[in-house]
């Protein structure tokens, strides 16, 4: 098939995904992914791939009904006839990267209350998760008669479902440019139906514009990343925040990561360290990160940088200002190894000229580690830039009763969380 007949074919069959899956059209053309084919002949093949931790836990109904709840069930539905439509390498990897970009948006304008779909709250992130991960298994599961490279597509569908593929500024003179991320769920074996009010307040405010505390305007663009130290060691931060912060109406007047940190506070962390000191807790994958807090690690494709970086939001603006519901603090802690040390020291006060990081103001996990990341990265490309780590509150108020996916605390909670996070941007853009 030629190029332009691929093309055609899929302007063609776009209309009919979004009519059946999504009950909007769909922002930009970006988008639109293309209708399942019917599944014909060997082209359709498909064996069952051995689940990794993360996708194992597909095997509780809950994480079902999480997504059927939601309205997002019908990517699932209908994903694994769309990849047996490709007939191409070529192809596939539209295919997949057109799924992922809908399925994201699907769960942006969902939780911005301008897709209706499901029992579940507008706000909740749960859903995009589990249809993600569902999404994977069928990828996994997929035999095609010409040669892919699953891992490839299977970056190219996690990147574009997360928001990396296509969530470009509009460049609209006048108005600034904020940067965020948040996370997917974790400590899923402890707690299956746990959320994440980063991932949660990243889907709220994606696309959005909010008034900052100076009377101007700012537009929001986010992305969620997953909770895996692999996906860190291959670059998934860079991959994320280098075209923020490349120059010019792509780039970002302010970054700042976001995750789920302390129990009923917001911290501002002062301090993020280089290294893995998290052991013995795993990712959602199950592996662990090879450091711990006497031998702390540096992550496989760390780029140079100094052993803490310290942020530049505007502490006073946010700590003076926003405290409502949750106190919001600056956070100095940090533990290191100090210079000629064996061992580590915890300290309140920031760390001390020649130590070694063991963990910043928000641990040895990945959490502190977007934040060196990602500010490590502004400190090569654009210095200036306003840049730091922001940890939520821990989100509570699920039922007691397990088979209980939702409650009215749960849902109030995760909203004022991502409430609160729209406010500390407000101070701090302005």
């Amino acid at each position: 098939m030629s190029h332009r007949m691929m093309l055609l074919r899929r302007a063609a069959s776009a209309a009919a995904l979004l009519a059946s899956v999504l009950p909007f059209a769909a922002p930009t053309p970006a988008t639109a992914a293309p209708a399942p084919a019917a599944a014909d002949g060997p082209a359709c093949r498909t064996a069952p791939a051995a689940p990794d931790r993360e996708q194992a836990r597909l095997a509780d109904p809950r994480t079902t009904a999480l997504v059927d709840r939601s309205g997002l069930a019908g990517f699932v539905r209908r994903f694994p006839a769309a990849l047996c439509g490709a007939r191409s390498a070529a192809e596939a990897a539209g295919t997949v990267e057109a799924w992922g970009e809908a399925l994201w948006w699907s769960a942006v304008h969902r939780a911005q209350g301008r897709r209706p779909g499901g029992d579940l709250a507008p706000g909740d992130d749960r859903p995009l998760y589990w249809a993600r991960l569902r999404m994977t298994v069928q990828l996994d599961s997929w035999l095609p008669e010409f040669a892919v490279d699953k891992a490839a597509l299977r970056t190219r569908f996690e990147d574009a479902s997360r928001g990396l593929a296509d969530n470009d500024f509009t460049g609209t003179p006048g108005v600034r440019r904020v940067f965020i991320s948040g996370f997917d769920p974790f400590g899923l074996d402890g707690e299956l139906r746990r959320a994440n009010p980063s991932g949660s307040a990243a889907l709220r405010l994606n696309g959005r514009r909010i008034t900052l505390a100076d009377g101007t305007r700012a537009e929001v663009r986010a992305v969620v990343l997953p909770v895996r130290y692999g996906d860190f060691d291959r670059g998934l931060v860079e991959r994320a925040f280098t075209p923020r912060m490349a120059g010019g109406p792509r780039s970002a007047d302010l970054i700042t990561t976001v995750s789920q940190g302390y129990p009923g506070l917001f911290t501002l962390e002062e301090w993020a360290g280089r290294n893995r000191s998290a052991d013995p807790y795993p990712d959602n994958t199950g592996t662990l990160s090879g450091g711990t807090r006497s031998r702390p690690v540096t992550a496989p494709g760390m780029g140079p940088g100094p052993e803490f970086i310290r942020t530049t939001l505007p502490a006073d603006a946010v700590t003076g200002a926003v405290q409502s519901p949750y106190p919001v603090l600056l956070n100095p802690d940090v533990t290191e190894i100090p210079a000629g040390g064996t061992g580590p020291v915890d300290r309140e006060d920031g760390p001390t000229p020649g130590s070694r990081a063991v963990a910043g103001g928000g641990g040895g996990y990945l959490s502190n580690e977007v934040a060196y990341r990602s500010n490590r990265l502004r400190l090569e490309l654009a210095p200036a830039l306003p840049g730091g780590h922001l940890h939520t509150p821990v989100l509570t108020g699920l039922p007691a009763d397990p088979a209980e996916l939702t409650g009215p605390e749960f849902e109030r909670n995760e909203t004022a969380i991502a409430d609160e996070v729209r406010a500390v941007l407000e101070q701090a853009a302005r």
